[in-house]
């Protein structure tokens, strides 16, 4: 049965047209395929387009538009925000477009606009390939890299909008575009921070590099140690070389064998090293960091693509995140931070997260509409939890470290960190000189705002 306001012969016309499959309420699989990441969001679409071709995606704006309804673009990962669905509207999945081509001779993926960081990772592993990917294997590619793209090779190979060749656009009008250095520049330049609000990407091309080691140290420290244990990381990475990445983690210790017992359930300072290269060489650069007194440790070489998944936060959480971008971390940010673990709801996936950026990340392209590229260090309060109970002790939780560390902030954000926060945080995810740019290029694109469910750039 159509939903209200839709006629039946649209929509089994519709149904037709399609090479994959339009659900709606009451069919097999609908409340599967609207079920996101984050549990707290619970939307119920009239239409999710089970889009398999770019000919499914233009089919499906056009549906949309005519049937008057509000689109969603459902991407490969996370929306923690939820803006991947629209209650009453149609969502334009893109999960079965999963294909990575690998050319292991030019170093390029082509990457299928519904593919997650574990698509990529493996399909390019077994050439000792990598380019840069988001901190968990269950990131969507797309959203990712249009957002700008920071994970833990952006010290080495640099944001992934920057390994960013070209993208396969279907526009709000359903037309397809490409664009690339040679062609769309401005559209180009556009994707590389502006996210999805210029159209669906259906397909991306992404340079790689060679990495054919990889490794990583854990090292586990009691609560009370974390101010000094900080300070330490801090002026280590100062002069780490660029194949370190990580960060200072705050967690609940894991069930792990190499946890011991009494940290397991209980609140823990974790070191995270990661090292593109050898062990014997993460060992040697983190020596500094191994001369702690420490609780546990894990060091291992491993796989690029099975790092990926070590921290993955599992589905059907109650998930709010945010960040803040320092200018400076000086003893008394470092001993905010810290004290700011307390009130962490443990056990619970809550991770309190500070880690470096610099490197290749700080010396790309400057002209990218990605103000927070130059900042040395960045906190990003990553909640999760499981009972509903705990939903406005965890949301406080990011606010407050958001404000503990406000005095050292620069005002910048990653826009993939954060849910909806208010039109001046948009601003300040692509900078003030910038968002007047973005705003033309979308009233190219878009002039409707038809992609609004986003960090949205408003036409102009």
């Amino acid at each position: 049965m159509a939903p209200q306001g839709m006629t039946e012969a649209a929509l089994t016309g519709f149904r037709q047209q399609l090479t994959g499959d339009a659900l709606t309420s009451g069919d097999p699989g609908y409340d599967e395929a609207r079920a996101v990441h984050n549990a707290m969001i619970d939307r119920r679409p009239s239409v999710i387009a089970q889009c398999e071709t770019e000919a499914d995606v233009a089919r499906s704006i056009r549906f949309g538009r005519e049937n008057d309804l509000e689109i969603a673009v459902r991407g490969g990962g996370h929306s923690v925000a939820g803006m991947s669905l629209s209650d009453g509207g149609i969502v334009v999945d893109l999960r079965r477009m999963h294909t990575v081509i690998v050319n292991p001779e030019s170093r390029a993926a082509r990457v299928g606009g519904g593919a997650t960081m574990s698509h990529l990772d493996r399909a390019t592993q077994p050439y000792d390939l990598a380019t840069t990917g988001g901190r968990a294997s269950t990131t969507g590619v797309g959203g990712f890299t249009l957002g700008g793209g920071s994970g833990w090779l952006e010290r080495k190979f640099g944001l992934a909008c920057d390994n960013l060749l070209a993208v396969e656009l279907v526009t709000a009008d359903g037309s397809t575009v490409h664009a690339s250095e040679d062609e769309n520049q401005e559209l180009f330049w556009a994707l590389h921070g502006g996210g999805g609000n210029f159209g669906v990407a259906t397909a991306i091309t992404l340079k790689l590099h060679e990495l054919p080691a990889m490794s990583m140290i854990m090292l586990l420290f009691r609560p009370d140690s974390g101010p000094e244990v900080l300070r330490a990381y801090r002026d280590f990475v100062e002069s780490a070389p660029d194949e370190v990445g990580g960060g200072c983690i705050y967690l609940t210790g894991p069930p792990e064998e190499f946890v011991p017992e009494d940290l397991v359930g209980k609140l823990v300072c974790a070191v995270l090293i990661t090292y593109a290269g050898t062990e014997s060489e993460a060992r040697m650069v983190a020596a500094p960091m191994l001369e702690l007194a420490h609780a546990a440790e894990m060091i291992a070489e491993l796989p690029y693509a099975e790092l990926q998944c070590m921290l993955d936060d599992p589905a059907g959480m109650r998930n709010y995140w945010s960040a803040e971008y320092l200018d400076a971390l000086p003893d008394k940010a470092v001993d905010a931070f810290c004290a700011r673990s307390s009130t962490m709801i443990v056990p619970s996936g809550t991770q309190h997260v500070l880690f470096p950026l610099g490197g290749a990340a700080a010396d790309g392209p400057a002209h990218y509409p990605l103000p927070w590229r130059g900042s040395p260090w960045v906190v990003h309060p990553f909640g999760t939890w499981e009972s509903p109970a705990d939903d406005e002790r965890g949301k406080q939780w990011v606010r407050d470290v958001r404000a503990d560390v406000q005095p050292w902030s620069n005002g910048a954000v990653y826009l993939n960190f954060i849910g909806q926060e208010g039109d001046e945080r948009v601003v300040a995810g692509v900078g003030g000189d910038n968002y007047a740019r973005l705003a033309a290029v979308k009233a190219q694109y878009d002039p409707d705002n038809v992609f609004r469910l986003n960090h949205n750039i408003k036409p102009a």
